[in-house]
Parts: C-alpha cells; structure tokens; sequence
C-alpha cells in the first residue's frame, strides 16, 4: 500500500518556529491575564489614595471653617469685653470726680472764709480756683507791699501752704492805678483715718488637770 503525505514538512516547523521557545501555551495565556491583574490593583489603589485623599482634605477644610468660626467669636467676646473695660474706667473716673467734688463741696466755705479773713484793706479777690495741684487766688491791691502782707497771712494760716507769686501787672482804669496779681498755693491734705486695730484674740485657757 502506497501512503502520501499532502502535508507540507514546512507547516510544523512554522508552528514550532512561531512559538517562544522555553514558554508553553499555557503560560503565555497566562501572562497577559497578569499584566491586567496587576494594572487593575495599581488603578485601585490610586483610586483609594485619592478617595482618602479627598477626605483628608474635607476634614481640614472643615477644622478651618471651625477655627475661622471661633476666632470670629473670640473677636467679638474680645471686643464686647474692651467695650466693658472702657465703661469700668470710665466710671471709675466719674466715682473719683464725684468724691472730688464732694471733699471740695466741703472744703470751700471754709477755705473761702479763710481766704476773705486773713485780706488785707485794699485788697480784693477777683478769682479762686480749686484744682487738683491746689488753688490759684486772683486779685487786686493798690501795692506790692499789700500783696506781701496777704501772701505772709496765707502762709500762717493751717489750711494753706506754699504760696507763690505767679504774676503782678500794674494796670490803670480811669485815672486809677491798681495790681493785678495771681497767686498758687498749695493746700495741706487731711490724714487718712487710722483703722481701728482689730480685737485681740482671747487667749486660751489652760487645760483641766486630770484628776489622779
């Protein structure tokens, strides 16, 4: 029996040759399959990194809104207590004026009567002013000598000390000639009142002996 091969000898070594040597079919099914696998894990975890990465960035966003809030009050709290502190000393200053004036509501009929009292004739008060440094007596006299003595009698009086000669002008009204003078003296502070000292303790009292 006669047999012929219809099969070119070329075709399986074409095959062979078309194939990578040392590489089955099935592995170089296989790599591709791996290539896609380890492609897909990176585009995953890329989508993780930004997906966390986003979250991250809204949660500080909304730590900035909160503290932004907060200073925004803090501001205000701090404005309203500037405000109150700027009303507190402004009161206090009222209180000290008031209590000022209060002491002075005293002191200026006295202060007044001792001024007139110790004048000299030919001497005239125009103005006094009482201030918190003392008091400045404006006048006239027909003389320098005149003003002397009144300065001498301000000096001996208990209430007023210092007085000085601040200015002396001579002026002429009418055919008259006058001084016009301008004195600064300091008046002398009352001692602030002493505590009463406080109540001694009782001393204690000694034990009672035990009877044997």
């Amino acid at each position: 029996m006669i047999r012929i091969n219809l099969l070119k000898p070329e075709t399986k070594d074409i095959g062979q040759q078309a194939t990578t040597p040392g590489i089955t079919e099935e592995a170089a099914k296989k790599g591709p399959n791996i290539g896609n696998l380890i492609f897909l894990v990176l585009v995953i975890g890329l989508g993780a990194f930004y997906f966390f990465q986003q979250k991250a960035f809204r949660r500080e966003n909304a730590l900035l809104a909160t503290a932004r809030q907060e200073k925004s009050q803090l501001q205000y709290v701090e404005a309203k207590l500037e405000e109150q502190r700027k009303a507190r000393e402004s009161l206090d200053r009222k209180i000290t004026l008031i209590e000022s004036l209060n002491a002075q509501r005293d002191m200026a009929p006295r202060l007044m009567d001792e001024l007139s009292r110790r004048l000299p004739e030919w001497v005239w008060l125009n103005e006094v002013v009482f201030d918190e440094k003392g008091i400045q007596i404006k006048g006239r006299a027909l003389s320098n000598n005149l003003v002397a003595d009144y300065i001498s009698g301000l000096e001996s009086s208990a209430q007023i000390m210092n007085v000085n000669l601040v200015s002396s002008t001579q002026k002429t009204t009418q055919g008259d000639q006058y001084l016009e003078f301008t004195l600064r003296a300091v008046l002398e502070k009352k001692p602030e009142p002493v505590p009463p000292p406080a109540p001694a303790e009782p001393a204690a009292k000694p034990a009672a002996k035990k009877k044997g």
